[in-house]
């Protein structure tokens, strides 16, 4: 079983930045496809972007040169760098886990991002 907890969220007036942070609880963070995925109220989740275990991201055109993901696997964390950030931002922010080959699925509890006009 692997943990992972979220930190970095917060309000922030559109136009601003935050970092968020996400922190597996064990180690093989490595073999792991990592994402940050985001839900607003009545919305579905929706991929915000991913980084393999290689190290190639992957991101949604919404957030497409505002967002950069990053992974430090001697950390075990992965990070998500917002800049510019728009009203439709706001959201509960997760981190995810993934392995297909082992048929590993993790998820964090959250975080929430408000975003000011």
């Amino acid at each position: 079983q692997v943990q992972l907890v979220e930190s970095g969220g917060g309000l922030v007036q559109a136009g601003g930045s935050l970092r968020l942070s996400c922190t597996a609880s064990r180690s093989f963070f490595s073999i792991y496809t990592m994402g940050w995925y985001r839900q607003a109220p009545g919305k579905q989740r929706e991929l915000v972007a991913d980084i393999s275990s290689g190290g190639r991201s992957n991101y949604a055109d919404s957030v497409r040169g505002r967002f950069t993901i990053s992974r430090d696997n001697a950390k075990n964390t992965m990070y998500l760098q917002m800049n510019s950030l728009k009203p439709e931002d706001t959201a509960v922010y997760y981190c995810n886990a993934a392995n297909d080959y082992y048929r590993l699925n993790y998820w964090g509890q959250g975080t929430q991002v408000t975003v000011s006009s």
